[in-house]
């Protein structure tokens, strides 16, 4: 049975993309056997509780991921990125993860990651033209 590929969904609803990921994760681990994947999530929130700074990723055999770190444009250069990221690193020791990989472009923060002591180890020129992608890792 050959089953049609449809339009693409500009929109998806969150739960098939995680249905997505779940399938991945669970093809992964058939193929390492590494079964330790965890996500990895912090969000500070202001008096009202809306999210005002955050980090999200996962840990997942000995690596930790970044996938996300976000601060609000009024709270940036006040050490919430900073801590943000050390609460991460600490997190990712206590689950057993020896290094922690994250991407970033060049108008986002590579000298933010540098600065504290990750180092970058690829990047794709023009990865959004005119911006280069950088691949950044931390052995932790």
């Amino acid at each position: 049975m050959d089953l049609p590929i449809p339009p693409a969904e500009s929109e998806p609803r969150p739960e098939d993309v995680r249905f997505l990921e779940d399938q991945l994760y669970l093809y992964n681990v058939e193929k390492t056997g590494f079964d330790d994947g965890r996500w990895l999530a912090f969000f500070v929130r202001d008096a009202d509780g809306a999210i005002a700074a955050g980090l999200h990723g996962w840990t997942w055999g000995s690596v930790c991921k970044v996938q996300t770190l976000w601060v609000r444009e009024d709270l940036r250069r006040r050490g919430y990125g900073t801590r943000l990221l050390a609460a991460a690193e600490t997190e990712a020791k206590a689950r057993g993860c020896t290094r922690l990989t994250l991407d970033t472009y060049g108008f986002q923060a590579p000298l933010f990651y540098q600065k504290h002591g990750y180092e970058v180890i690829d990047a794709i020129d023009d990865a959004l033209p005119p911006h280069h992608l950088y691949r950044l890792k931390k052995i932790l």
